[in-house]
């Protein structure tokens, strides 16, 4: 299937130690706005996981904002899984 900057959508199995886990990107440019938890495959092999707002979905890079204001450049080609995430939940307060 094609990427577009509309929307990834594909899944398949991947092996990672002793599971094979299926990745899928149920996300598309609908979705800027919304905090998202994205899984990219790193050009080592390994997979790191952005989580934060989706700022913007252009020219084929996702931009999501983190929590601490970091704002991380996703190539949508390395993207293997991704999904819309509840909001953060309010900070707890202390002590009254």
């Amino acid at each position: 299937m094609a990427t577009t900057a509309q929307s990834i959508r594909h899944g398949g199995p991947h092996m990672s130690g002793r599971f094979a886990a299926r990745l899928v990107v149920s996300i598309s440019s609908a979705d800027v706005g919304q905090r998202v938890s994205l899984r990219r495959r790193l050009p080592t092999g390994e997979y790191s996981d952005v989580v934060g707002v989706l700022e913007s979905w252009s020219n084929k890079t996702l931009q999501v904002r983190r929590r601490n204001g970091e704002l991380v450049e996703v190539p949508e080609d390395i993207v293997v899984a991704g999904k819309v995430v509840p909001p953060m939940p309010p900070p707890k307060r202390r002590g009254v």
